[in-house]
């Protein structure tokens, strides 16, 4: 599994502390329970996903990339999050297309460091 954090990543004020830890052990595809992570959608049609980090160890995830937007302490906190990101998106650009609005700010960072 490949997994690429989002540069501005959304972390539950839960995991703050260990949220380099955390990313080491997704990276690792260690067990992780309680945390949850937010996803680009796997379909272009769609914006966000999230799943318990647990499932990742499931089959199905062994050849996915998977971009992930923020980290999440538990399931009702990955739905706040997803609520979280979206008003942010819409503030700042009056659209919900979430997905295009991430990948230009993960561009824009990788292209020019901000």
């Amino acid at each position: 599994m490949q997994v690429k954090f989002y540069h501005d990543l959304y972390v539950s004020e839960t995991w703050m502390n260990k949220k380099r830890k955390i990313m080491k052990k997704l990276k690792e595809n260690r067990l992780q329970p309680g945390v949850y992570i937010i996803t680009l959608a796997g379909g272009e049609q769609n914006n966000l996903e999230f799943y318990s980090s647990t499932l990742l160890k499931q089959r199905f995830f062994e050849k996915k990339e998977l971009f992930v937007v923020g980290i999440a302490d538990g399931y009702m906190d990955a739905v706040y999050m997803v609520e979280r990101i979206t008003d942010d998106v819409f503030r700042k650009t009056g659209e919900t297309q979430i997905r295009r609005y991430l990948l230009a700010r993960q561009d824009e960072y990788e292209r020019t460091g901000r």
